[in-house]
């Protein structure tokens, strides 16, 4: 390569850095401050609607203040109550539990025993850390749910985004034998969910320019796909076979590789002018192609993440169908702990 050509790649690599660090600065700017804002709303508060929180209990005791959980549990339901283990989105390098505190909320108004985890963001905590957080925190609930009133029987995982990607590479650990030392211990637990309900998610993190190939899209949207596949998995120049594979759950499924645990029901909710509408099709089929339940709901017209913008119509129905779902998915018995732990 010329020295001019190197130094216009290295010019449009910093002016994608620098796209991508204002990207994330407004990102965080805007939710973090949606959230604060939403936090000072008298409704809010998770007693008016009965609700107990236990905030920042340490899942993994390393010091790092990303390996923290909150609680939200109803106060006054006999338990023991379904679980869910919520992940929050983000792209892999942005927010927090604090910020997706209304999910919590939501899930405990709805009879859950909630934990909203988080896990250590990239760039500095490249893949495959969040990944192996997520699974840590699985084993923290494991050990510790019924404790709290929860029913490990039934077990939901759901997250939007990027967490709706480590919602479904964690039910991967859970139902696949894999290498991944994290991913042992995930299996181990016996643990498989009853449903996973990942939302509007990035289902394949790599090759982001695929997403503006059926439809083209905003160079500030394409800037964020980018910027997520570099932060995230970016320093993995050469990976091995299946190294990426929780990174890119959805190429398990397409691959039709048969689990050594059945597979859970999913509901999968997307708008249809979110950029990653294309990766929930594709798990549509996929999933159905290997029989396994999966509901997928395209919402006419809405963007991404729509539905935690909860007082929007379209938000509503869709934590109406989600919760309706997700309710009849919990009724259908499931094996006994023991028998699954056994297996492993």
């Amino acid at each position: 390569m010329s020295p001019q050509r190197s130094d216009m790649s290295c010019i449009q690599r910093t002016r994608k850095r620098l796209r991508g660090l204002a990207n994330t600065a407004i990102g965080e700017g805007f939710f973090g401050t949606l959230s604060r804002l939403g936090r000072l709303h008298p409704l809010s508060n998770p007693a008016k609607h009965g609700v107990q929180v236990i905030r920042d209990i340490e899942y993994q005791r390393t010091g790092n203040t990303r390996h923290r959980l909150d609680i939200y549990r109803p106060a006054n339901r006999p338990g023991p109550l379904p679980i869910v283990l919520y992940m929050h989105g983000g792209a892999f390098h942005l927010l927090s539990k604090n910020t997706h505190w209304l999910m919590g909320l939501a899930f405990a108004r709805a009879g859950y025993l909630a934990f909203n985890i988080d896990y250590r963001l990239a760039p500095q905590h490249p893949y495959p850390a969040a990944v192996s957080d997520v699974c840590a925190a699985l084993e923290w609930v494991a050990d510790n749910a019924e404790g709290y009133g929860g029913d490990l029987s039934r077990l939901v995982f759901a997250g939007e985004s990027a967490g709706g990607n480590l919602a479904t590479a964690l039910t991967i650990c859970c139902c696949y034998r894999r290498p991944e030392e994290f991913a042992q211990r995930a299996f181990a637990t016996g643990l498989v969910p009853t449903a996973v309900a990942p939302a509007c998610a990035p289902l394949q993190v790599t090759n982001p320019g695929r997403l503006n190939r059926k439809r083209k899209l905003p160079r500030w949207v394409n800037d964020i796909l980018q910027g997520m596949n570099d932060t995230y998995v970016g320093a993995l120049h050469d990976p091995a076979p299946g190294e990426l594979d929780l990174a890119d759950p959805l190429h398990v499924f397409e691959r039709k590789e048969r689990p050594d645990r059945a597979l859970p029901a999913f509901f999968v909710p997307i708008g249809t002018r979110d950029p990653l509408l294309d990766d929930t099709r594709r798990l549509d089929r996929a999933l159905k192609a290997m029989n396994v339940v999966c509901e997928a709901r395209y919402y006419e017209g809405e963007l991404h993440a729509f539905h935690a913008l909860v007082w929007r119509r379209q938000a509503r129905r869709c934590w109406r169908e989600q919760l309706s779902f997700l309710a009849r998915a919990l009724q259908q018995p499931r094996e006994p702990r023991h028998e699954f732990v056994a297996q492993a």
